[in-house]
């Protein structure tokens, strides 16, 4: 997960699920979309191996206002939301565990 930090913050009214304890993987996703089944995978691998982290996954077509608000351009997109809800990552694009991990390290 390369992408940019960006600044702001969600919560669990926005995002329609609790944030996780330590952590938040939110993917952004669209119905057709080949490679957004595979982050799927990813993250909620990676949420069931770290204590504390949840994966929210967001119907991106479903959430225009949303999706608007925070620019999502392509699915998937990926935000890593610290125990606050802050932003701490953003990639697009389907992601390695590793690199979902390593971005984790930075959020928790």
């Amino acid at each position: 997960m390369d992408g940019q930090a960006y600044e702001g913050t969600l919560d669990a009214a926005q995002l329609g699920a609790e944030l996780g304890e330590r952590a938040t993987l939110v993917q952004f996703s669209s119905a057709f979309c080949q490679p957004c089944r595979a982050t799927r995978r990813t993250l909620v691998q990676v949420a069931r191996m770290v204590d504390g982290v949840a994966h929210v996954e967001i119907d991106a077509e479903a959430h225009l206002t949303l999706v608007r608000e925070l620019e999502i351009s392509r699915t998937p997109t990926v935000l890593v939301l610290d125990a606050t809800g802050r932003i701490v990552r953003r990639a697009v694009g389907q992601p390695r565990t590793v690199d979902v991990v390593a971005a984790l390290g930075r959020a928790m």
